[in-house]
């Protein structure tokens, strides 16, 4: 069960619509007088700002990391220049309609039908897919070789797609068959083609930079305008992707990632005090947390992309 979500700030010329754990979301207000922006009344494009919120086993905690949002919508936005994918990006500057406020963090998006499923593609093996490997030698019932560890590399990358689940709740890993059942063969082959492309050219540009990039997740909707399967969301950032630092990579124990590992780490530390089984929502994170949480996307950040964080 997550905790309470902070509520949205009020952005001129737009409407807050939802909000995730870490992302906010907003429609463009009618036309009038008071607004008469580039995307004023229109119904076609969504504004998708990344907060600088963190969550953790399923909750939203109440510390934030600074400019979380701004780094992850700057490498995704990195990443988008770098994949030859239709995306979702329509404007990313406050030249071209962004608000000022959210300057940095905020992308002017299509507004797209998405598929009730999420896109993994896996290049190693670790998280549940080992606890499943480990269970069965399968992840996603789709058989591996013997004696794999943690951190293992697979011989090819495999897609294993798994059911969106509600704010708070666990997604839940189905077979490539479920998601024919869900979404037809035709889609469900062509998100297994796009899947698996991204994740292999995005594997080469992180392993040129030293990154080893153990899995990720993508989602994908149709453009109503073309019908044509569009990338959305955010794409490739420590928060939908396992980064490793490849100098360090050691299989057969948990490997050292560019992302929220000490918020997590210190959750679970007898230091924190807190019980992942209660219902009571987690302490707040000391400084040097928070501190050095921000590092590490700091780091991936201008790692993989050769740009200074400013």
């Amino acid at each position: 069960m997550t905790s309470a979500i902070p509520e949205a700030p009020a952005l001129s010329g737009w409407t807050h619509v939802y909000s995730g754990k870490v992302r906010d979301l907003y429609i463009p207000s009618p036309s009038s007088a008071a607004n008469d922006g580039p995307f004023a009344g229109r119904e076609d494009v969504v504004l998708v700002v990344a907060s600088d919120r963190i969550s953790a086993f399923d909750h939203v905690l109440t510390s934030e990391i600074p400019d979380k949002g701004r780094i992850l919508t700057g490498l995704s936005l990195w990443w988008f220049e770098q994949l030859n994918v239709p995306n979702h990006l329509v404007a990313t500057t406050v030249e071209d309609g962004v608000p000022a406020e959210v300057a940095g963090r905020g992308m002017v998006c299509k507004k797209l039908e998405m598929f009730p499923i999420e896109c993994i593609s896996r290049g190693y093996l670790t998280g549940s897919g080992l606890v499943e490997y480990r269970a069965s030698q399968t992840v996603c019932s789709l058989p591996l070789p013997a004696g794999l560890s943690d951190g293992s590399r697979l011989e090819e990358a495999i897609f294993t797609p798994s059911a969106k689940a509600e704010v708070g709740e666990h997604d839940e890993n189905i077979t490539f068959e479920t998601m024919v059942d869900t979404v037809g063969s035709s889609s469900a082959e062509a998100l297994r083609t796009l899947t698996l492309e991204i994740y292999s050219r995005a594997e080469e540009i992180a392993r040129e930079r030293g990154i080893i990039l153990a899995d990720t997740k993508v989602e994908f909707g149709t453009d109503p305008a073309t019908g044509i399967i569009t990338l959305g969301d955010e794409v490739l950032t420590p928060d939908s992707s396992r980064f490793w630092d490849a100098e360090l990579w050691a299989p057969g124990q948990a490997q050292p990632s560019f992302d929220k590992q000490y918020v997590r780490d210190w959750l679970a530390s007898p230091e924190s005090g807190w019980d992942r089984a209660s219902d009571t929502p987690p302490p707040a994170l000391p400084a040097d947390v928070v501190e050095r949480t921000r590092a590490r996307y700091v780091q991936a950040f201008e790692r993989l992309t050769g740009a200074t964080f400013v």
